[in-house]
């Protein structure tokens, strides 16, 4: 009856009306009460076209079967999280389809304290409960209370930012028609900086380019902005707003390397002796500059529910991932869009330095980027490149996927979680060993049946 390809490792998502609609929202809202018997449930939503639809299908689900639900109206995913972080309600869910495209719609659930749902804690128990009947209606119906998180969230986000000696500094915001043209004048609008948005306007058609910066074509504008104007900095959003991506005042796009070694140094100058993660597609140079500034690092694999165990686990200050994603130990050990672009227009406050001169320091090591590749299994390709370039290697490590260590490069190959992909990254020492290497490792690959995307 349901396409159950739509439940992945992180979250719930499919194509709306075939994969996902009202109908299918309230058969999930029906096994989610089954497996999680909640009393009270929060839902929020982004500006997606279909999201009232799912609205309405979740609630009256909800409803029906006896469960109090708070609707908390439009939002970013970081307020799903900080509402399941403040507030007592048993679960807190999300509609969104972070960056994809318009005609995708899904769901994020989290848990009381801000805990994760995901394939192993919960999201594939409701995929196989769909099969069940669906429940009968509770003697008494649940009630429909609207809430707004905005005040309590701004109010959090402000107070972990060191908010003291903020200059003017002109900063071109481009929301890409998602929720950040909501969350960013919210949190800036009584800051010192001068902002200049493009496409602040909540429209889930996104009329102008899809909200994921990590597709080239979808900042140029904004990096065109960014120098015509003569501005400090450029900044990106993806839909959903959790995920914020920095372009640098020569108009250059920041990789998500970089831009952890720049947060990591400004959370260790106010917490010295810290524990700070990265993911390990992150480059070296993120440990280099923690153990600088004397913090303590992890190399952990990829994936937010992954690194928000790690941190609670190691009680890390903060985690960085390549993907834009990155993590604060006191914003509930979650993501934070608005929180992380605040803290890189404080560090440049304080500092007096143009991002320019962060990303040159900083660029020490040339790198591939992520290179994608259809392949017919993943995992066998994986076990053949660990065979084929292990025997010579100095180091090699399974923390996410396989990677392979040789005394000038580097390079890790892992399976997508959400596409039939393998993925690749590369570092070197040099642009000639990189070109060198990459060359190689790429025609391993595609002997062994990969075919390169795009």
């Amino acid at each position: 009856m349901y396409d159950l390809t739509i439940f992945k490792d992180y979250d719930i998502r499919g194509v709306y009306p075939s994969q996902i609609n009202g109908q299918i929202a309230s058969a999930i809202a029906h096994a989610i009460v089954l497996v999680f018997r909640p009393s009270s449930i929060a839902i929020c939503r982004d500006m997606r076209t279909s999201g009232d639809e799912l609205f309405k299908g979740f609630s009256e689900a909800f409803l029906n079967l006896g469960v109090d639900v708070y609707d908390a109206g439009l939002c970013g995913t970081e307020l799903s999280y900080f509402i399941a972080g403040t507030y007592d309600y048993d679960l807190v869910l999300m509609i969104s389809a972070s960056h994809n495209p318009p005609e995708y719609n899904g769901i994020k659930l989290t848990k009381r304290g801000a805990i994760s749902v995901t394939s192993d804690s919960g999201l594939f128990d409701i995929r196989d409960a769909l099969s069940n009947a669906p429940l009968s209606n509770a003697e008494k119906k649940g009630a429909l209370i609207s809430i707004d998180p905005y005040p309590a969230w701004k109010e959090k986000i402000l107070s972990l930012v060191h908010l003291d000696n903020l200059k003017p500094l002109s900063v071109v915001v481009d929301a890409g028609n998602g929720m950040a043209g909501k969350l960013v004048p919210i949190i800036f609008n009584d800051l010192p900086f001068k902002v200049t948005g493009m496409y602040m306007e909540l429209d889930g058609r996104f009329p102008n380019h899809i909200p994921n910066p990590l597709i080239k074509e979808n900042t140029e504008e904004l990096r065109k902005t960014v120098l015509q104007s003569n501005a400090d900095v450029g900044m990106a959003f993806d839909g959903d707003a959790d995920r914020m991506f920095l372009i640098d005042d020569k108009g250059r796009f920041v990789s998500g390397t970089i831009t952890t070694a720049i947060l990591s140094k400004y959370i260790l100058k106010h917490h010295p002796g810290e524990m700070i993660l990265y993911n390990v597609i992150c480059g070296r140079v993120v440990p280099k500059v923690i153990a600088e500034y004397g913090g303590r690092s992890r190399r952990v694999r990829v994936g937010h529910s992954y690194i928000k165990q790690y941190m609670r686990e190691e009680n890390a200050i903060f985690a960085g991932e390549h993907s834009g994603h990155y993590f604060h130990r006191d914003f509930f050990f979650a993501e934070s869009g608005v929180l992380t672009a605040l803290m890189v227009l404080s560090l440049l406050s304080q500092e007096g330095k143009k991002l320019s001169e962060y990303v040159d320091e900083l660029s020490i090591y040339p790198d591939s980027g992520e290179i994608n590749f259809f392949v017919p299994d993943a995992n066998a390709i994986i076990a053949s490149m660990k065979e084929i370039f292990g025997k010579t290697a100095d180091s090699v490590d399974e923390i996410d996927g396989v990677s392979v260590w040789y005394q000038t490069y580097w390079f890790n190959v892992r399976a997508s979680k959400t596409e039939p992909l393998l993925r690749l990254n590369m570092e070197a020492d040099t642009k000639e060993i990189l070109e060198e290497k990459l060359s190689e490792v790429i025609s391993a690959i595609e002997e062994l049946g990969g075919k390169r995307k795009g």
